[in-house]
């Protein structure tokens, strides 16, 4: 069973970035779809993005489209997500996801994941 630790949140200002990662072990990384999911105060938690297990596809949330990256390094075990011009209503606690063998398909509806990271959380200033 893969752990997952999420790291690079914190507080910025309206139109600034940030840069989430998150370190995977106890697994074969290479084999895991990854994703990231956010939840605001008093909301569901929703998908952000996903990323195949080569790299080779991803699949970002409309919301973010545009704006956000996710990537990843297969060597160092990490995803990330490269935030860009974020927005207030971006605030939410950041989750990373791992499903194994999955889609990223899937992921956007939270089928198939196995394990979920501690969260980080992210707030933006107006």
């Amino acid at each position: 069973q893969v752990q997952l630790v999420e790291s690079g949140g914190g507080l910025v200002q309206t139109g600034g970035s940030l840069r989430l990662s998150c370190a995977a072990s106890g697994g074969t990384f290479s084999r895991y779809t990854m994703g990231w999911f956010r939840q605001g105060l008093g909301k569901e938690r929703e998908f952000v993005a996903a990323i195949s297990w080569s790299g080779a596809n991803t699949y970002h949330a409309d919301s973010v489209k545009g704006r956000f990256t996710i990537s990843r390094d297969n060597l160092r075990n990490t995803v990330y997500l490269q935030m860009n011009s974020l927005k207030p209503e971006d605030t939410a606690i950041y989750y990373c996801a791992a499903a194994f063998g999955g889609t990223t398909l899937a992921m956007t509806v939270k089928t198939g994941i196995n394990a979920w990271g501690q969260g980080t959380q992210v707030t933006v200033s107006s």
